[in-house]
């Protein structure tokens, strides 16, 4: 029965391979289940047979308690977009003025979720998530249940994969179809699907949901080519997308992005641009890196799709500032995968701008995970109409509006509007901010109502609330564990989450881990001046002032007291800002053509240090970086005695320059 069972393994490892990554079956799917059966059978006789490479093992079963926090060893790192061919083009000339002509490999850019695998000796030991490129997370047992991934391949030593996980269109049709008939709320689009499926901690449920995945690079693979890179894959069993292209030039690089533009909706999955490559390896070298992305690789994204409906009706709602914003209520459409009912208007001037009226037909746009927005109406389509009428008063409280400072937007100023507080505690629990699993939107609707929560602290106090808790409908035993250990757990999300879900006015997760990096503490930031902060590239003064006010307010500062009382982490988990004097807080100007880098690439060095760039000389300039052909700026340095950088200067100061490169 023993040769039996590795003749099974065997033969459904082969047929695995055959179906997902050579596309080309050679098995029914009524035999492959048949053999499948006939395997599992031998295996709960003889579990100590069991192989860590049985197709088995693709079915899930392992739970886990919490996902473990995983430090890449090799950061991953974004990939820059072009929205036009104009910006496609500008990149080309960049890589031929670097390193003369090359070969592009054109890829579709999949919508799914980046994973890092890592095989030791060709087992696989780890599947970790891309999370902000320095840490991910260990999915290792929602991954191991993807039929298309191998669980071991040939090959000695460490080993890093990198790809992308998605969810087929037939796989998320299905799931939403089984989703409705249980009462459940609807994925909004495959990739947000994947990433709930990802996000398990039973492994059953992601392996019932149908994942697959695409896999494009290996970072410490000496190859000659990209391309070669990808056969590689191939020949270890991993599924390649089957329409990657080699071409010669950006000529042909236009022309596999027609190609796939027009057969975008045909394929079985989301796609949302291409990717384009350098193929040669040394030349990816040469090029380099930024301190963001490398060099040698550009993101095409596809414009944004368009689609026709009727505005049925308009409704106001309030964030968690108080401001106002007016939504259109649309006839349901499908964009992008996804089935859109609302759309932002914005503001009222927007409305006027466009002369919207309800009952237009309008043309609606989404791009990406962006939120849908009217982009104007089809005016000759107008038959039965009415006008969109400002409202005056708040429609949850009813208290007065005021305009806000920029005259554009309506504000309700009661800072105790529920539906304020409400959006705060939706904010405060959302996954990129304090990621608390088991509060959705009307759950915290309802804990506000009923006086069970108030503001975030009583968040981390419903611990003492149990008993309350399992008298309410839908609250059994296990989801108010399950509720109360994504509380617990929360308590140690790093600062820049914190920030984010404090709603500080103005500051989006960016923004967050900028003032996580400099700071490292909460205090050091509260103790921040406002001059300081408008110092720091990407706050400004806007910004500054809305963290000073913030901070400024008592009740604020008590809640923080609270929060640290209750042991949330205050501190910055990642690398902390290394302050560089030579730049933080200067004023520079570039000017001339310097040999080594370009004019942005400096802007992104001076910038990354906490440094400005200018455009033109004054006495509040600190450094003048000047190159060839300088012209009227140089002199005016000189005359105002401003200090000056030349090209030996940037080379004394390598330790920064060189590792830019």
């Amino acid at each position: 029965m023993l040769e039996r069972y590795n003749q099974l393994v065997e033969l459904l490892k082969k047929a695995g391979y055959e179906y997902y990554t050579l596309d080309n079956p050679t098995m029914t799917d009524r035999e492959y289940d048949g053999y499948m059966d006939e395997l599992l059978k031998i295996e709960s006789l003889h579990p100590e047979w069991l192989r860590e490479d049985s197709p088995s093992q693709h079915i899930g079963g392992e739970v886990i308690s919490k996902f473990e926090k995983v430090r890449h060893k090799v950061p991953l790192m974004s990939i820059a977009d072009v929205f036009n061919i104009e910006e496609l083009l500008d990149w080309d000339k960049k890589i031929k003025k670097a390193v003369g002509e090359v070969e592009y490999v054109c890829e579709l850019k999949i919508d799914g979720l980046g994973i890092n695998l890592t095989y030791e000796d060709g087992k696989l030991v780890m599947a970790a998530t891309r999370g902000d490129g320095s840490v991910g997370e260990n999915v290792s047992h929602n991954v191991k249940t993807i039929k298309s991934i191998p669980l071991k391949i040939n090959h000695t030593g460490s080993l890093e994969i990198r790809g992308e996980i998605y969810m087929p269109l037939a796989s998320f049709e299905k799931l939403n179809e089984e989703r409705e008939a249980k009462g459940e709320s609807l994925f909004q689009n495959p990739r947000n699907a994947a990433a709930g499926s990802l996000r398990q901690l039973d492994s059953k449920i992601a392996a019932e949901r149908g994942l697959d995945a695409f896999f494009y690079h290996v970072p410490s693979l000496e190859k000659s080519t990209h391309f070669e890179a990808l056969e590689f894959l191939k020949e270890k069993g991993f599924t390649v997308n089957p329409n990657v292209a080699r071409v010669n030039n950006i000529e042909e690089v236009l022309e596999y992005i027609e190609k796939w533009t027009e057969l975008r909706a045909s394929l079985p999955y989301d796609i949302d641009g291409i990717v384009i490559k350098v193929n040669d390896m040394a030349k990816q070298r040469e090029l380099g890196v930024t301190t963001k992305y490398p060099k040698w690789v550009i993101a095409y994204k596809f414009p944004a799709l368009e689609v026709t409906t009727k505005l049925t009706d308009v409704i106001f709602t309030v964030g968690r500032t108080g401001q106002i914003t007016p939504n259109a209520v649309l006839d349901p459409i499908r964009i992008m995968g996804s089935t859109v009912k609302r759309a932002t208007l914005h503001n009222m001037d927007f409305i006027r701008e466009r002369n919207l009226e309800i009952g237009d037909i309008v043309v609606v746009r989404k791009a990406g995970d962006v939120i849908p927005e009217v982009v104007r109406n089809i005016i000759e389509r107008r038959e039965e109409t009415r006008k969109i009428e400002k409202i005056t008063n708040c429609p949850i409280c009813d208290t007065k509006l005021i305009t806000s400072a920029s005259e554009i937007d309506l504000i309700c100023p009661n800072e105790l509007c529920p539906a304020r507080n409400i959006e705060a505690l939706i904010h405060f629990v959302e996954r990129d901010a304090m990621n608390i699993l088991g509060l959705g939107e009307r759950i915290i609707e309802d804990f506000y109502n009923m006086g069970i929560l108030s503001d975030f602290a009583s968040i981390y106090h419903l611990d003492e609330r149990r008993d309350e808790l399992t008298e309410l409908e839908g609250f059994g035993s296990k989801s108010i564990d399950n509720l109360l250990k994504s509380i617990e757990e929360s308590k140690t999300s790093s600062l820049e989450r914190l920030i984010y879900a404090l709603g500080i006015k103005g500051i989006g997760k960016r923004n967050a881990k900028i003032l996580a990096k400099r700071y490292g503490e909460i205090d050091g930031l509260i103790s921040s001046s406002e001059e300081e902060l408008k110092s720091i590239n990407d706050i400004g003064p806007i910004l500054a002032c809305n963290i000073v006010n913030y901070f400024d307010n008592r009740e604020n500062i008590e809640l923080i007291e609270h929060l640290k009382e209750l042991g949330i982490n205050m501190k910055y988990l990642g690398e902390v800002e290394k302050v560089d004097q030579r730049f933080t807080n200067k004023k520079f100007v570039i000017t001339g053509a310097i040999e080594k880098y370009t004019r942005d690439e400096l802007k992104e060095i001076i910038e990354s240090f906490g440094g400005k760039a200018q455009d033109s000389v004054s006495s509040k300039t600190d450094l003048v970086i000047v190159g060839e052909s300088p012209g009227s700026k140089y002199d005016k340095a000189l005359s105002l005695g401003i200090k000056i950088w030349k090209e030996e200067d940037l080379k004394e100061n390598s330790d920064v320059f060189e590792r830019y490169q």
